[in-house]
C-alpha cells in the first residue's frame, strides 16, 4: 500500500489516502491523473527511515503540488515565514530556540514568546 493525493485543477492537495497504485488506476475515487503519490517519511527532502524521499514533503490536506520542483508545499504559516528551496517548507525569520522550553510564534513581534503549562486553567498560557 502507498499514499496517495489528490490534487485538484490548481494544484491543491484535496485529500490524501492510503491504496494500491490498481485502485487509483482503476478510476473509482476519480481522475487517476489527479492523483500523485506522496511519501509519509518525507520531511523537508529527507526520508525518516533512510529511505529514498518523495516529493519533499508528504502530502497534507491544502498543501501545494508545484510541478517543477515535484514537490509538495505546505501552506505558508504566517507572512513573515519565507520559503526554503532546499526543503520546500517554511522557515520562520528567527530561529526558534532550542532551550527545552516551549514556544508559540507571535507574528506581531516577529519571535517566539515561551508558553507554560497552567494548572489552574489547564491550557498552555504565555510565560511572565
Amino acid at each position: 500500500m502507498s499514499h496517495f493525493a489528490e490534487i485538484n485543477k490548481n494544484g491543491i492537495v484535496q485529500r490524501v489516502l492510503v491504496a494500491e497504485q490498481d485502485f487509483i488506476n482503476s478510476g473509482t475515487v476519480g481522475d487517476p491523473s489527479n492523483w500523485i503519490q506522496t511519501s509519509y517519511n518525507t520531511y523537508g527532502g529527507k526520508h525518516k527511515l533512510g529511505g529514498k524521499p518523495l516529493r519533499m514533503n508528504f502530502a497534507g490536506i491544502n498543501y501545494s503540488y508545484d510541478k517543477k520542483r515535484d514537490a509538495f508545499i505546505p501552506p505558508q504559516p504566517y507572512n513573515s515565514w519565507l520559503f526554503n528551496e532546499n526543503t520546500c517548507r517554511w522557515d520562520p525569520p528567527v530561529e526558534c530556540p532550542n532551550d527545552g522550553n516551549r514556544y508559540v510564534w507571535n507574528e506581531e513581534k516577529i519571535n517566539w514568546e515561551q508558553i507554560v503549562w497552567d494548572e489552574k486553567t489547564l491550557t498552555w498560557i504565555l510565560a511572565e
